[in-house]
């Protein structure tokens, strides 16, 4: 799974200020736009950063995939631009699953979403549960670094009610064509 989104913007979305080094940034993957006439997800999915002190001026769009807090970093000139437009599901994993991060009820069944995905892929592993039981811990195979994931049930409930993130996030597979029937396959029975 990839998405191309903007790298973190250099100016707060609501006050238009300048994000200096080591400013709190709360960032948003949300989808701007409603669903359109047949009842499809319609939108563009788009990132919006804000100073931390402006979260509560943020009117976020009704929906909304995650929210998350970092340091804000300014680029370094040789940084390549395409590898950080770049947001696969590891990636977004990573930033959601942060230790330093905040949790937040919103990105907890995406979190347990892309851990099974990115399990499946090979590219975490599951060490156990913590010792209350509550979250699950995984290991980041190429880094080695400790995640921890809230425990959920992931049964037909659960998959009902991420399917529209899932949709935008991954695709939604394309109908199947009917198959035409051949006028010489068709055999009427007379009575």
């Amino acid at each position: 799974m990839e998405l191309n989104l903007h790298p973190i913007a250099t100016k707060c979305f609501v006050s238009g200020r300048d994000f200096q080094e080591n400013d709190r940034v709360v960032s948003y993957l949300v989808r701007e736009g409603s669903t359109t006439g047949a009842g499809q997800a319609g939108g563009e999915i788009s990132r919006r950063d804000l100073h931390e002190a402006e979260d509560g001026r943020f009117m976020p769009p009704a929906f909304v995939y995650c929210r998350w807090v970092v340091g804000f970093k300014h680029r370094k000139a040789g940084e390549n631009a395409d590898r950080t437009l770049k947001l696969t599901a590891e990636t977004l994993f990573l930033t959601l699953a942060d230790p330093a991060a905040e949790p937040s009820s919103t990105n907890t069944p995406l979190l347990q979403f892309l851990a099974l995905m990115l399990e499946r892929k090979r590219q975490i592993k599951s060490r156990g549960l913590t010792e209350d039981g509550t979250r699950q811990i995984y290991e980041h195979m190429a880094t080695h670094q400790l995640y921890e994931v809230p425990v959920g049930d992931l049964n037909v409930e659960f998959f009902q009610k991420i399917q529209e993130h899932l949709g935008v996030l991954v695709g939604t597979p394309k109908p199947k064509a009917e198959p035409a029937v051949s006028p010489a396959l068709v055999t009427v029975a007379t009575v």
